[in-house]
């Protein structure tokens, strides 16, 4: 077998990136949103619900990084489903967006999400002859 598998006996298999040179990691832990506080559509609404919170890299990716993320910190109704589902999109060399989404008569309160991207950064001992 060439190389590592992903996945296993009937999951999903998912690309490997692969990256040379210096590698860079930076991470967050934003409040996504706090709808308790305010009776925001996230603690009073129902149906499908969205927040997108854009979040910008200090320095820029020579490419667009590998982005975990994943709730942290959560406060949502105990007498209703929890239903919520959360990923990293739009991801570029400079930053991404976390979308955080909830369905149907779930109540959330708030909620903080960490996150961490990797990938290919500019070594300080890089040069460019022009």
């Amino acid at each position: 077998m060439n190389g590592p598998v992903i996945g296993g006996e009937g999951g999903a298999v998912a690309g490997m990136k692969r990256f040379s040179g210096t590698i860079g990691i930076e991470q967050g832990s934003p409040v996504l949103f706090n709808d308790y506080a305010h009776d925001g559509p996230m603690w009073t609404g129902e149906g499908p619900r969205e927040v997108r919170l854009p979040q910008s890299f200090e320095a820029r990716f020579l490419a667009p990084p590998a982005v975990s993320i994943g709730i942290s910190m959560w406060d949502i109704d105990g007498n209703k489903n929890s239903r919520v589902d959360i990923s990293a999109e739009r991801i570029t060399t400079g930053g991404f967006e976390i979308v955080f989404r909830t369905w149907a008569d779930t109540r959330v309160a708030r909620i903080r999400a960490d996150w961490m991207a990797i990938g290919p950064v500019r070594d300080e001992d890089d040069w460019e002859v022009s």
